[in-house]
């Protein structure tokens, strides 16, 4: 017990024995005792200085050398110890080191009780009046006293009195100690009511009424006894003067000086703490006001901006079809003129014929020579070829003059106008045109300026894919070809495999074994290489709902579209892929969620197609586009496919039951059987001479795709007369001369019978030898094989696709200003959280209110934990519901990084804003002593952490699980760290660091009295009174580490 006593009463020696240096350094009245006083200044100078190196080693945790003048700086009223150098020798009375480290120890380890052990002086055979507490003695005559002698006690047994005021005499020690700043120890009087020493709690002792009230008994923590204390609504400039508190100011207990309130008013005579509360009211209101004038702000700078761009892009619709109606009213009149002049020269022609017969009749007479016929056709050699010039619009589409308008548009004006001029010239080709195929787009693509995409033919031969743990096989044996500038459909029942096919092709197939070769024009090459030039469209529509039509094909365009295309060429692209897809009168208009509601599914559906549109891919592959469309939606967006065709595009396209209409404007059709084989891959047109000849005929007025697809499924029972359903593949293979699988062979329909009475007799044996392990080991090589190919595929670092698309800083540009629009429309959820916050400070800051015992750590305890939920819950919006955005976005090559630190950093506002609105309530109500600046920077420090963490959750976790680790964890690491605090697993706790920081910036507001209090309180819960910067720095720290975590699972996990 001793030794566990020793190590802190050896710690806090030193912080007594330094409270002599300021006694040296005092201007004590050199007329009062001169030469008394400079001896014993000049010992605890020496003393002091003996023991500054041990105080910086051992009371480092909880004092700084700047505590020192405000805690024994006697300096300014030093008129205590001159009153007390009066008395007697003051330097015989004051306790050794010896003595005070015996003080301490005894008190360190018997706690509450007001005695010391038993002494060379006072003890069981030697009790004299100087061991009754407030009593001290000087040395015996003639002995020296070493205030620096650690060991041994000096003799103090002569000419006992009362303790002088301003300082302490222990029970059961016959020596005086100073009383630090912030005390009050006057001399103590005798209440004879209850016989106790007032303001102390001891009693003189029983039959000497010699022995009067001494002084201060002893000097301790604020819960073993305040007696010493300053007490609140008083301060006490020192230890033995106490003023009360003025009005306008208030006085917490232990203070030297009064501090001023804010509000005068607010602060009566002897007020103990100050009335805040309408402070932080205040600034909630004002933190309110500056929140709505940005939010208003914004708003009003969005509202114009998209204002302005409609006007401009109005102005320009109008001008181009003003501009196209003028050149029509001018071809029409250039028409009729044409015709006026073609029948006045046929009449001249007529007279003039007349008038050369005459002539030539008379010449006959006379013996002239006739004219040339060719002569009227000589002297105007430009009509006929002014015709050809001015005849056709073709000429001017893709002139130069429109070209170079368009690359040097630069202002809105100027680019929409262009793109809309060029849109009316499209359109009125069209009309002109009897090709219903869009033959404007060709018209356009051989002007010689065009920018032309690269043609992709993809060819595929014996393509099988295998799940890597299950073996079972998805696709077996399908061959064909891709043609660019053509359609392709990709039909089949249900379970065929039509998905996973153009998934295979598109490079997309993971988790999968892959056998066969697929050939990129004619060249075994990588279809990832070209992944920035493919489009892939997805069954369902992945849209971001709070942007508008307009901003999410915006935004594709301009993170996808070459960077060196000028901004006219990019708007162009943008409108005429809205024009063609119908998508005009929703442009403005925002996409809808689950919760609001926006456009109409089927406009969804054609986003979704835009935003691969806007890309201006050469491969564009789709899942199912037209599922849920009704038939003049599916025209329509089949038209625009078509459109994308006549440019060169490949598009192929799984499609469910298309009408007769859609169905023959497709180019070419892959019909797949159950299991992934294929039945029929050829042009439309020659589908059904195809299965003629195996004798199936599609009856009258039935759909020939849905007769085909019935047939697959079973419904529909073929003739006896036709070919088995099963062996439609095999046909088709024999056909085309492909190499048939020999289990594919054995299968075939000469021995179904046998076979399948084989095989239903073993599968159920085969099945049992199954075992459960082996399934699920097979399972997690599935998984783990997919994991492995999205992140190969993601990775890959080839490019033949000849794009060089913005870098991860413009796309970073680019996503902050996406999260900022999401953001601004999401205010009232961050209304929301403010007001979480808001009340929860409230809460807190009445309900725990700041305890001087422990600088309120119990407050802060409750501040972290509900800070640190809150935060990370707000944090999970950020990633949880947009990874399915993000997979389609990284799918198609854009920058994780940029997406990652654009999302990071528009939450900054929150790391800023959310502390100021907790403190705003938390601060005002509880009225700590530290600064709201200091609370404010390590709250920041705290949500900066918590928000990486909530980050790791959103994106590891499902959005369920993620929210319930983020309510337990901050509770459980909370209570682990503050349980079991020198375990290493505490220390890389968050919250550790986090209350830390609070209670140190606390604790250091506590000085002069409250040393013993603040050393034995952060003793206890392990804490450093200089570790503040270095709580705020691991918290940072683990705000950038959680947050590379968030960032590696993101490029790593997907959706299985």
């Amino acid at each position: 017990a001793m030794a566990a006593a020793g190590a802190p009463a050896r710690a806090l020696l030193p912080t007594v024995l330094l409270l002599f240096l300021a006694v040296a350094e005092a201007q004590v009245d050199p007329m009062s005792n001169g030469a008394v006083t400079s001896a014993l200044n000049a010992k605890l100078k020496k003393l002091t200085d003996a023991f500054a190196p041990q105080v910086k080693r051992e009371l480092g945790y909880c004092i700084q050398d700047t505590y020192w003048d405000a805690t024994f700086n006697f300096s300014s009223d030093p008129k205590f110890l001159v009153d007390c150098m009066k008395k007697g020798d003051l330097p015989q009375r004051v306790c050794t080191a010896a003595e005070l480290k015996f003080y301490f120890e005894s008190i360190l380890r018997r706690g509450k009780k007001n005695y010391v052990r038993p002494n060379k002086n006072c003890n069981l055979s030697s009790w004299i009046d100087g061991c009754e507490p407030g009593w001290g003695c000087t040395a015996d005559a003639g002995k020296e006293v070493d205030l620096q002698d650690a060991e041994n006690f000096p003799s103090r047994t002569v000419d006992c009195q009362g303790c002088c005021p301003g300082f302490f005499c222990p029970r059961g020690l016959t020596c005086m100690i100073p009383c630090p700043l912030g005390a009050y120890c006057p001399q103590s009087t005798l209440n004879k009511t209850t016989g106790v020493c007032d303001p102390y709690n001891y009693q003189p002792p029983p039959g000497q009424p010699n022995h009067t009230c001494g002084g201060a008994d002893r000097w301790s923590d604020v819960m073993s006894t305040d007696d010493v204390f300053c007490p609140a609504g008083y301060y006490c400039p020192s230890p033995i003067l106490k003023i009360d508190c003025s009005s306008g100011f208030y006085c917490r207990k232990g203070s030297t000086i009064q501090t001023k309130c804010l509000s005068k008013g607010s602060c009566k005579p002897n007020s103990t703490t100050q009335d805040i509360t309408i402070f932080g009211a205040m600034l909630v209101v004002a933190l309110s006001l500056v929140l709505l004038i940005i939010y208003n702000f914004s708003d009003q700078l969005l509202t114009n901006r998209e204002k302005k761009q409609a006007k401009s892009r109005e102005a320009a619709v109008r001008l181009a079809k003003e501009t196209v109606q003028a050149r029509e009213r001018w071809r029409s009149a250039k028409d009729v003129a044409k015709k006026h002049a073609a029948g006045l020269q046929t009449s001249l022609t007529r007279t003039f014929s007349r008038k050369k017969s005459l002539s030539s009749h008379e010449s006959s007479k006379g013996g002239g020579v006739p004219h040339p016929p060719e002569q009227h056709r000589a002297d105007h050699p430009s009509e006929e070829s002014g015709e050809k010039n001015t005849g056709s619009p073709t000429a001017e589409v893709g002139g130069d003059k429109k070209k170079k308008g368009g690359k040097h548009a630069h202002t809105q004006s100027q680019i929409f106008q262009y793109a809309y001029g060029q849109i009316e010239k499209e359109k009125a080709l069209e009309q002109n045109s009897n090709n219903l195929s869009l033959s404007g787009v060709v018209a356009m693509a051989t002007d010689e300026d065009l920018r032309q995409r690269p043609r992709i033919e993809i060819a595929f031969k014996d393509i099988t894919l295998t799940l890597k743990g299950s073996k079972k096989k998805l696709l077996r044996s399908v061959s064909g070809k891709l043609m660019p500038g053509r359609v392709a459909a990709v039909m089949g029942p249900s379970g065929a495999g039509k998905t996973t096919l153009l998934s295979a092709i598109a490079g997309k197939a993971t988790g999968c074994a892959t056998t066969g070769t697929i050939l990129i024009n004619g060249k075994q090459e990588p279809i990832r290489a070209y992944k920035k030039i493919i489009g892939f469209v997805p069954q369902d529509d992945i849209v971001h709902g709070n942007l508008t039509v307009q901003e999410n094909l915006w935004f594709n365009a301009r993170c996808r579209l070459p960077v060196e295309m000028s901004q006219a060429e990019k708007v162009l692209v943008v409108e005429r892929v809205i024009e063609s897809l119908g998508l005009q009168p929703v442009r403005d208009s925002m996409v809808g969620t689950v919760e609001k509601r926006g456009i109409s599914g089927g406009q969804r559906k054609r986003v979704n197609v835009g935003l691969e549109m806007v890309m201006e891919p050469s491969v564009l592959i789709l899942d199912e586009p037209t599922s849920g469309l009704d038939s003049a939606s599916s025209l329509l967006l089949l038209r625009a496919l078509r459109r994308e065709a006549m440019e060169g595009v490949n598009i192929s396209m799984v499609v469910h039951q298309p009408s007769y209409t859609l169905y023959n404007m497709f180019d070419d059709l892959i019909l797949l059987a159950k299991g992934g084989m294929p039945v029929y891959h050829g042009p439309v047109k020659k589908v059904e001479e195809y299965f003629k000849g195996l004798g199936i005929v599609v009856p009258d007025r039935v759909n020939p795709p849905d007769y085909y697809i019935d047939i697959l499924e079973g419904i529909v029972k073929l003739d006896t007369n036709a070919v088995n359903v099963k062996d439609l593949p095999l046909r088709w293979m024999l056909h085309n001369g492909y190499e048939v699988p020999r289990d594919m062979l054995q299968s075939s329909s000469g021995s179904e019978s046998s076979l399948s009475g084989e095989a239903g007799g073993h599968a159920p044996q085969a099945e049992a030898k199954k075992s459960v392990l082996g399934e699920l080991w097979g399972n997690l090589r599935d998984i783990l094989g997919q994991k492995k190919d999205e992140y190969d595929y993601n990775k890959s670092s080839e490019d033949l696709s000849n794009r060089r698309t913005p870098g991860k800083l413009r796309q970073y540009k680019y996503y902050l200003g996406r999260c900022g629009k999401q953001r601004l429309r999401e205010s009232s959820i961050q209304g929301v959280d403010f007001l979480i916050l808001g009340l929860a400070g409230i809460c807190l800051g009445t309900l725990a209110k700041v305890s001087d015992e422990s600088f309120g750590a119990l407050g802060y305890t409750y501040t972290v934990i509900a800070v640190s939920l809150l935060c990370m819950i707000g944090a999970l919006r950020s990633f949880s519901l947009e990874k399915i955005h993000y997979w389609r976005e990284r799918a198609a090559g854009m920058s994780s990084l940029a997406y990652f630190m654009s999302k990071d950093t528009i939450d900054h506002f929150n790391t800023i804003v959310k502390p100021i609105v907790y403190l705003s309530m938390f601060y005002f109500f509880n009225n700590p002593r530290s600064s709201i600046w200091e609370n404010y920077v390590v709250l920041v420090a705290v949500v900066y952490c918590v928000t990486g963490i909530g980050y790791t959750f959103a994106i590891f976790f499902q959005p369920g699980s993620a929210q319930l680790w983020s309510a337990l964890l901050p509770v459980v690491l909370t209570l682990f760290s503050n349980e079991q605090k020198d375990s290493v697993f505490a220390n890389l706790c968050y919250t550790k660091w986090a209350l830390e920081a609070f209670v140190i910036a606390n604790a250091q507001r506590y000085s002069g009295v409250w040393l013993i209090t603040r050393c034995g309180s952060l003793v206890k819960m392990g804490y450093d009174i200089d570790h503040k910067i270095t709580c705020i720095l691991v918290l940072a720290a683990n705000g950038i580490v959680f947050r590379c975590i968030a960032f590696f699972c993101m490029v790593i996990f997907q959706k299985h």
